[in-house]
């Protein structure tokens, strides 16, 4: 069978009326312009679709008159029920998973429908498992989500970050990555880079490595988003970068070959890999959120995933009507216990020879982020595979860096005390000191750039940026470290229904947010047109809104969707010049001002 290339249809679109009239539980739907009917389950906030198709013989489902909890469908044809909470046949039971679909937002907020074909790609191609020596594939942990494999006489890595911070300043490395580590990328015949977050895409550590091998062969998935879209701006000479289609077999050798998938929740910009070496198969979801939609391949030989929770800046960021402290808090445990359980179900599920959780391991270490550190609690991943271990017989492993896991020896016997190699005795596991100067030199170097002379900056940066005809008010307050106006910074209000900037809120009925931004970082994203995530992800921002509600199509646009550009701020500044001296210093608004203009 020929590989082809993994692609997602659009089988059903609903607009915001239609998803505004979807109830708690079942819900039948048909696309009235193709007849076909769907079956879409909401439980709160969290949706299941599928289509309404008895995967037994095709017969249509209706509602259960014997399902007193609302959850499941009978077939027509031969009674067969299917649970369209968990998506699994109840009757007859252990029987069938159902194909799943993809439900997605769109720009209107309305929900469609994604059939992901086709849907297991990895049985393209069929390879049965063979024999390994020991010693012949070995899974070293290095920090973070970055593991260096060993798969024959070939060597994969993914996703290193080794050295300084990711998102701007915010997330700095928890582990003392092994003293070999750049020895070991140098070494590397290819590495994998799942997504453009910069725990994943350091630019920093690529640095390093470009240094001696500007043509290290590096593969990223066909995103809609670039990987590397940032590339030519953050200066590191790398000249293999190789993109490669979805659920397509990549053959590295007779023996090693591998595949990156889509995730089903961020297509435009997640990815999650399938390494296969003699049959034996490697998964890592990464940070996927329904990675592949939610179908993936079930008993693979080792199989890891993030855990912790905390990459993201609500609620700690939030201030203002519920966002008290108590309510943050109980709020973190509460997201932190669903997502170790839905961790803990889908291993249980996709039943790996061996689990490790990874892609957590970072710590909000900068003085300044002490609030954030204290407040952000994540997953311990020994409780992760405690959990695991109470409902399933799947291994697990809890890395540390430097350890080594020999597939071998785990596979034949897992009581093998050669499986794990763990570092040596003495070897300095969790860092007590970063070098947090020559990063933040860096951010600062925007403060005081010739830019921001000129109050015009800021209309020619939101035109740039591109969001508008979205009923959102925007005050934008530029700060110190410590979230106060940052003195002599700029304090403006953005009106995005039609791209102005009163001096003062409109009188319509708009939805607003205030957001404070620390003035090094602000700067240094508006001056290379970078994503918001620097901000929003990296807790470098304080945020306020009324009405409570999340504005996704606003931060799907700064956290994604900007331009691939940066703005022309050279014919800013010459454009500049010409309106004459008046206006060629610093024009700063004091922040005081709650309703200043910038003109």
């Amino acid at each position: 069978m020929s590989s082809i290339e993994q692609t997602t249809e659009i089988l059903l679109c609903l607009s915001p009326a239609e998803v505004a009239s979807v109830k708690e539980g079942i819900n039948f739907v048909r696309n009235k312009s193709t007849g076909k009917d769907y079956i879409l389950y909401k439980s709160k906030s969290h949706m299941r679709a599928c289509k309404n198709m008895c995967k037994h013989q095709g017969g249509l489902f209706i509602k259960d008159i014997e399902d007193l909890d609302g959850r499941s469908v009978r077939c027509t044809k031969h009674n067969w029920k299917l649970d369209v909470s968990t998506m699994k046949y109840i009757n007859p039971p252990g029987s069938f998973c159902q194909d799943e679909l993809v439900v997605e937002k769109n720009e209107e907020n309305g929900l469609l429908f994604l059939e992901l074909n086709p849907p297991n790609p990895w049985d393209s191609e069929p390879r049965s498992p063979e024999d390994l020596a020991f010693g012949e594939v070995q899974i070293t942990y290095l920090t973070h989500a970055c593991m260096d494999l060993k798969l024959g006489d070939k060597r994969m890595v993914f996703d290193p970050w080794l050295i300084g911070p990711a998102f701007a300043r915010g997330w700095w490395l928890l582990h003392e990555p092994p003293s070999d580590w750049l020895e070991r990328l140098y070494q590397a015949d290819l590495i994998y880079i799942s997504h453009m977050h910069s725990d994943h895409l350091s630019y920093p550590t690529l640095k390093k490595v470009a240094g001696r091998r500007p043509d290290i062969p590096i593969y990223v998935g066909n995103t809609e988003r670039p990987v590397f879209w940032n590339l030519k701006q953050s200066g590191v000479r790398l000249t293999n970068i190789n993109v490669v289609p979805f659920g397509i077999w990549q053959q590295v050798d007779k023996n090693l070959r591998f595949m990156i998938l889509m995730d089903g929740v961020h297509p435009e910009m997640d990815t999650c890999i399938i390494v296969e070496y003699k049959g034996h198969k490697i998964l890592n979801t990464v940070d996927c959120t329904r990675p592949n939609g939610g179908r993936l391949p079930m008993k693979v030989d080792l199989m890891m995933s993030d855990f912790a929770g905390g990459a993201s800046g609500f609620p700690m960021t939030f201030s203002g009507g519920k966002f008290t402290e108590e309510w943050k808090a109980q709020f973190i445990k509460t997201e932190r216990k669903k997502l170790l359980n839905y961790k803990a179900r889908l291993v249980k599920d996709l039943q790996p020879r061996i689990y490790c959780p990874f892609a957590g391991y970072f710590v909000e270490s900068h003085p300044s982020d002490k609030y954030i550190k204290e407040t952000n609690i994540k997953n311990d991943p020994n409780e992760l595979n405690n959990l695991i271990k109470k409902n399933s017989d799947v291994l697990t492993w809890t890395p540390r860096p430097g350890a080594t896991l020999d597939l071998s020896r785990m596979l034949k016997d897992p009581t093998d005390s050669k499986g794990i190699i763990e570092p040596p005795e003495g070897t300095k596991i969790y860092k007590d000191s970063w070098d947090f100067g020559p990063y933040l030199r860096i951010l600062n170097a925007a403060v005081g750039d010739e830019i921001f002379r000129h109050s015009f900056w800021i209309k020619e940066y939101f035109t740039w940026a591109g969001f508008k005809d979205y009923n959102l008010v925007v005050r934008m307050i530029e700060t110190d470290e410590d979230f106060s106006p940052f003195p002599g910074g700029y304090d403006y209000l953005v009106d995005f229904l039609d791209l102005s900037f009163p001096k003062e809120r409109p009188s319509r009925e708009h939805p607003y947010e205030e957001i404070r931004s620390r003035v090094d970082v602000i700067r240094h994203v508006v001056k290379n047109g970078l994503l918001w995530d620097d901000l929003y992800i990296g807790f470098q921002t304080r945020l306020q809104r009324d009405p409570d509600i999340y504005h996704h199509l606003f931060w799907n646009h700064f956290q994604i969707k900007l331009p691939l550009t940066p703005p022309n701020w050279k014919s800013f500044l010459m454009y500049c010049g010409k309106r004459g001296p008046e206006i060629s210093q610093f024009t700063g608004i004091p922040s005081n001002m709650k309703n200043s203009s910038i003109y």
